[in-house]
C-alpha cells in the first residue's frame, strides 16, 4: 500500500499531500549491475532480458531537489543503450557521479532506475527549493546542469558536469517516483494528459535546440530542412517545428506506413529511402555515399527546386556522409546522435570547399526547454505519442524502440492507472482539438499486448 499514491489519485489537495510521508520503496524499471555481461557474444541484445520492474528504495532528498510522483514517462533511445549495456554500462556513469559529492554518492547503486522523460506531481521539495511547491504539475527536462561551473552560466549544456537524468544519473522517470533538480522543471501544459506531456521534453527540447535555438541551426522562414528518421520521436517533432517556423520539411523514412505518418503531420516532401536505393547496410563505400547523395539531392530538387539549407541527422554512420554531401553550399548539418554508429565517414572536400558547417547539439538548456513547452501551451506543436504501455510492460515498449518498430513517441503509464488523466484545462483542450493533439494515435494499436521472455 502507498498512501501517497492513493491520495494523489484520490484528488488530495497540496496541503493534504504535505502531511503524507513518502513510501520507503516504490515500483521502478531498473537494471542490475550483475547483468552487465549478459549479452557478451550475442548478436541480438534483447532488452526484454535485462530490463526489470520491481521495488527500489526511496533515496534521500537533496536541498536543491524535488520528488515527483511520476504519472507517465516515455521511452527514449538512451534506455535502449542502457539496457544493452552499450557502448558502455551506465553503472560507470553512476560511479563517477557518485564521487563528486556526498549527495551524489546516493546514485552509485547496484541498480539503475532508468527514464529521461516524465510528467507528474511534486510531492516533496528540498530545503533550498524556491520556485516550486508540493502539488505543482510539472514536466521534467532530462538535463541536470551543474550551476557551480562557470560555463553553465553561459549555457547550461556547456558545463562538463551536465548529465542526462535517468541515463547518467540514477532514480529516473520510468518509475512511480523520481528525484529531479528544481532546475529541471517546467510547468506541465494544463490541456495535455499525463502521457501526452510525458513525451515532450527530451525529444522536442532536443529538436528545438537543434533547429530553432541560436545555439543550433538558426532555422528561418523558407528554409528547406532535410530530416532523417522523420517518423521517429525526434523526427516527428522536427517536422512540426519546421512547419511552425515557416520552413519546408523534407522527411526521409524507410517504409510506406511511416510515410503515411509524415503526411498526417503535414510534411511537405516525403521520401522513402528504399526508392533511392538506400538499404540497412551502414558500411557504404565512398562511391556509394556520393551516388546516393546525388539521388537524394535530385529527389529534393525535383520536389522543392533547391537543395536543403539544413540537414538534421541523428542516425549517424549510415547517413552522415550523405548529409554533408547533400546540404547546400553554406548550409549546416546539425547532429545530436548516432543510432547506427559513431564513426562517421564523409568527404571533407564537400565541407570545406562549399563552406558548409557541422553543428553538434546535445539536449537543451532550461530556457530552451521552457520556450519549447510554450509552443505546446500555444497549441502550435502537439505531442507525437503513438502508443502507451503500462510500467509492467516497459521492457516490451523499449524493445519496440530497439527494433525501430515504433512511430513518434512510445509512452509509459507509471502511477497513472489509465490514459487520459491529468487534464486541468479542458476548455483549452477543446479549443486546440483533441484529435489534433493526437495525430499519430489512430495509426497504431494503442493497446498492445505482450509476453516478456524468461
Amino acid at each position: 500500500m502507498d498512501p501517497m499514491a492513493d491520495a494523489l489519485l484520490g484528488g488530495a489537495t497540496p496541503g493534504e499531500l504535505t502531511k503524507i510521508p513518502l513510501p520507503k520503496e516504490y515500483p521502478a524499471s531498473y537494471l542490475r549491475v550483475e547483468d552487465t555481461e549478459m549479452f557478451t557474444g550475442m548478436d541480438d541484445k534483447d532488452v526484454r532480458k535485462s530490463l526489470r520492474v520491481g521495488m527500489v528504495p526511496m533515496p534521500e532528498l537533496a536541498p536543491d531537489e524535488v520528488v515527483v510522483a511520476v504519472m507517465a514517462s516515455s521511452i527514449n533511445y538512451n534506455t535502449v543503450w542502457s539496457a544493452t549495456f552499450e557502448p558502455l554500462p551506465t553503472f560507470g556513469f553512476l560511479k563517477r557521479f557518485g564521487r563528486t559529492s556526498a549527495f551524489a554518492a546516493r546514485h552509485d547503486q547496484p541498480f539503475h532506475v532508468l527514464g529521461s522523460d516524465g510528467a507528474g506531481v511534486i510531492v516533496a521539495v528540498g530545503a533550498g527549493v524556491r520556485r516550486w511547491r508540493v502539488g505543482d504539475h510539472v514536466v521534467i527536462s532530462p538535463i541536470q546542469a551543474d550551476d557551480q561551473e562557470p560555463a553553465t552560466h553561459a549555457d547550461g549544456m556547456l558545463g562538463a558536469e551536465q548529465r542526462v537524468w535517468g541515463f547518467e544519473t540514477n532514480f529516473g522517470g520510468l518509475a512511480h517516483y523520481t528525484l529531479a533538480r528544481a532546475s529541471q522543471l517546467a510547468a506541465k501544459p494544463a490541456h495535455l494528459t499525463w502521457e501526452e506531456a510525458a513525451c515532450v521534453t527530451l525529444c522536442a527540447g532536443t529538436v528545438y535546440r537543434m533547429l530553432v535555438s541560436p545555439r543550433g541551426a538558426r532555422m528561418k522562414q523558407g528554409d528547406v530542412v532535410l530530416i532523417w528518421g522523420a517518423a521517429g520521436g525526434l523526427g516527428a517533432y522536427a517536422v512540426q517545428m519546421v512547419k511552425n517556423g515557416g520552413g519546408i520539411p523534407v522527411g526521409v523514412v524507410g517504409s510506406e506506413s511511416k510515410a503515411e505518418v509524415l503526411r498526417s503531420l503535414g510534411c511537405d516532401v516525403v521520401i522513402n529511402r528504399n526508392e533511392i536505393g538506400m538499404t540497412d547496410d551502414v558500411e557504404m563505400t565512398p562511391e556509394q555515399t556520393i551516388t546516393l547523395g546525388k539521388r537524394l539531392g535530385k529527389a529534393i530538387r525535383s520536389a522543392v527546386g533547391e537543395d536543403p539549407h539544413i540537414v538534421m541527422d541523428y542516425v549517424g554512420k549510415a547517413t552522415f556522409g550523405i548529409s554533408v554531401f547533400v546540404v547546400r553550399r553554406g548550409g549546416a548539418v546539425v547532429t545530436c546522435g548516432s543510432s547506427t554508429g559513431y564513426q562517421h565517414y564523409y568527404d571533407n572536400r564537400y565541407l570545406w570547399m562549399h563552406l558548409k558547417r557541422i553543428i553538434g547539439s546535445h539536449g537543451a538548456n532550461l530556457e530552451e526547454v521552457r520556450e519549447c513547452v510554450r509552443l505546446f501551451d500555444l497549441g502550435q506543436v502537439v505531442p507525437t505519442l503513438s502508443t502507451v504501455y503500462p510500467l509492467e510492460e516497459v521492457a516490451e515498449a523499449t524493445r519496440l524502440v530497439q527494433t525501430n518498430g515504433h512511430i513518434g513517441k512510445v509512452g509509459v503509464l507509471c502511477m497513472a492507472p489509465e490514459p487520459g488523466m491529468g487534464v486541468t484545462d479542458p476548455a483549452r483542450r477543446a479549443e486546440v482539438g483533441a484529435d489534433r493533439l493526437n495525430p499519430l494515435r489512430h495509426l497504431v494499436d494503442a493497446t498492445p499486448t505482450s509476453s516478456t521472455p524468461a
